[in-house]
């Protein structure tokens, strides 16, 4: 594929009944084409042998791949447009890649077979423990378990011979080529048909025959053993077992940075995991082993809270003001100017720390309703010369995502590497915006001398539908974009688009649900954002940092605290509405 050549549409008619094959021979020549560096001879032996089983077979193999778990019952692999599965299976067994006779433990045959069957296999054994003839499959497997730790084929464990269990042995090797397709295992085969059947639509960026996920064969083993490790955790394995085992695959921190980032999330969930289970001299070891963006606050609110004596409160202050000094960024900003303010307290030491200016706030009483809380404001506050839109985290994201589309979906060495990529690979990771800062200069720029306006409008219509990591389409139509051109200043939105581009992950969330215009105001169009809490609900971190930022720019945000008129004494004219600009 030519790098000045966008990425070609890849998916197989759904009118094909083998379509799914032809999108497993696509995934298999991309990586072999894109990789050849990164397999091994056996695995390259492997795939050429893949490309010379008969259709049947391998289209019997992809089916296997696709579905769930490894072991299938020979029965349960009827296809019309396979064919005899004994047929289509014979050249996969010769070939290596299925087991048609695997030995199976007991949780196996369980997970295979039906309670009437394993009632009727294993009956000697269900007499032998004394169980009664109705007892549920969780019961036989707790009374057995313990005794039966031998494994037999499926015939062996009392199936009749009319019947088989197929074993997939190349899984390990498939879920390699997947995450070397996609750069992740969140992915699967099911892309090719969301977007065959128009779901998804994706940008089609140009990329180059190098453009890749991985660049060297242990970056791909890191991130296998990585999801191991996390896959275990998930499964309840304690983290005390899980960090040496972490240590001893991955002593040190990778080379890749993304990788990097991967191992300290992981990290963080097993300090985090520990604390919860009240293993915190652990928690504390693991937090500054982690470049989670957590990691820092939540290993001194750990010290906090194991502070005896005044040397450690010391201690802890010291290193939280240090931080508060150079912050990561704006939530562990936040979160350090609390807990400095608490240890100073414990001390004695009254800190003062700079507080954000207050957000102006209004109240509501209205009747007690059905429904989002965020809906009943909108109805009552919204008229026809006053429009009220519900856009909790998609207006300024979405105008965001539609002005800076050509720096976010740019064709940059390892931002895009398959055809079904919803953003850029890099989105989060630290250097995303400073390899795109002339890019992201130019778009802002549009804001300056009033072209924003028309490249709005166009990427509106051109890119419809298209997926993007900040355009929601479903909320983001003509109408809003229109009243948003009308009424919001561009300097507004630069400063927002600027504190977006501060911090994309973190920044995209704790927006204001609610935003109304006064389109034909004497004063001139105007707006107002409107953050609603209902009864019992509080401002969030990430909401109170947008709020400040709002006040420090001029920007007219409010909070509207909704009190249901039932559940007061006070009559229905106790309501106070919003003021108007």
């Amino acid at each position: 594929m030519n790098s000045a050549s966008p990425s070609a549409p890849v998916t197989a008619s759904l009118d094909d009944p083998r379509y799914y094959l032809t999108n497993f021979r696509f995934v298999l020549d991309w990586v072999v084409a894109r990789y050849p560096d990164l397999l091994t001879g056996e695995e390259r032996a492997t795939l050429a042998c893949l490309g010379e089983l008969p259709d049947a077979s391998l289209a019997l193999l992809t089916r296997m791949v696709m579905r769930k778990g490894q072991r299938f019952r020979l029965a349960k692999l009827r296809y019309a447009e396979i064919g005899d599965p004994c047929l289509a299976l014979a050249p996969l067994v010769a070939a290596g890649v299925v087991d048609d006779a695997p030995l199976l433990e007991l949780d196996a045959l369980f997970g295979l077979a039906t309670l009437a069957e394993l009632r009727l296999w294993l009956a000697d054994d269900i007499r032998a423990a004394g169980l009664p003839a109705g007892a549920s499959k969780t019961r036989l497997f707790e009374a057995l378990s313990p005794q039966r730790v031998d494994a037999h084929s499926f015939i062996g464990w009392g199936a009749p011979e009319s019947d088989a269990v197929v074993e997939l042995t190349c899984m390990p090797l498939c879920e390699r080529l997947r995450l070397m397709f996609f750069g992740n295992l969140r992915q699967d085969f099911s892309e090719f048909v969301l977007a065959e059947l128009g779901h998804q639509r994706f940008e089609r960026v140009a990329f180059s025959d190098d453009s890749r996920a991985f660049q060297a064969r242990h970056e791909v083993d890191t991130y296998l053993a990585l999801e191991g490790l996390r896959e275990r955790l998930d499964a309840g394995e304690p983290p005390a077992a899980l960090w040496p085992r972490l240590l001893e695959s991955l002593p040190d921190r990778p080379s890749n940075a993304w990788l990097q980032t991967r191992r300290g999330r992981l990290i963080f969930r097993l300090a985090r995991e520990a604390e919860r289970q009240g293993d915190v001299a652990l928690a504390a070891e693991l937090y500054p082993h982690s470049s989670h963006p957590e990691a820092r606050v939540r290993a001194l609110r750990l010290a906090e809270r194991r502070a005896e004596n005044e040397a450690e409160i010391e201690a802890t202050l010291d290193a939280a003001t240090q931080a508060l000094v150079a912050p990561r960024d704006a939530a562990e900003a936040q979160a350090m100017a609390r807990l400095v303010t608490r240890l100073g307290r414990r001390l004695g030491q009254p800190v003062s720390t700079n507080r954000a200016p207050a957000p102006e706030h209004f109240t509501l009483t209205l009747p007690a309703a059905p429904g989002r809380v965020e809906i009943a404001v909108q109805d009552h506050l919204g008229h026809e010369s006053a429009p009220l839109h519900y856009v909790e985290n998609t207006l300024i994201t979405g105008l965001f995502g539609l002005l800076c589309w050509p720096a976010i979906f740019a064709p940059l060495p390892g931002a895009f590497f398959h055809p079904f990529h919803s953003g850029p690979a890099d989105l989060y990771r630290e250097d995303f915006v400073s390899r795109r800062r002339a890019l992201f200069e130019a778009c802002l720029a549009e804001l300056d001398d009033g072209r924003y306006l028309a490249t709005l409008r166009g990427h509106l219509k051109d890119k419809q539908g298209l997926t993007s990591p900040f355009v929601h389409w479903g909320i983001l139509d003509e109408v809003l974009l229109e009243r948003a051109l009308t009424c919001i200043p561009a300097t507004h939105l630069r400063a927002c688009f600027e504190r977006l581009l501060e911090d994309p992950r973190a920044n995209r969330a704790g927006l204001p649900d609610l935003i109304q215009f006064w389109p034909e105001a004497d004063g001139g169009a105007g707006y107002r954002l409107i953050e609603v809490k209902g009864p019992g609900d509080r401002l969030q971190d990430n909401q109170r940092r947008w709020l400040a930022f709002f006040a420090e720019q001029g920007i007219p945000a409010a909070v509207c605290e909704v009190r249901w008129q039932d559940s007061l004494e006070e009559p229905p004219d106790a309501c106070l509405r919003a003021p108007t600009p």
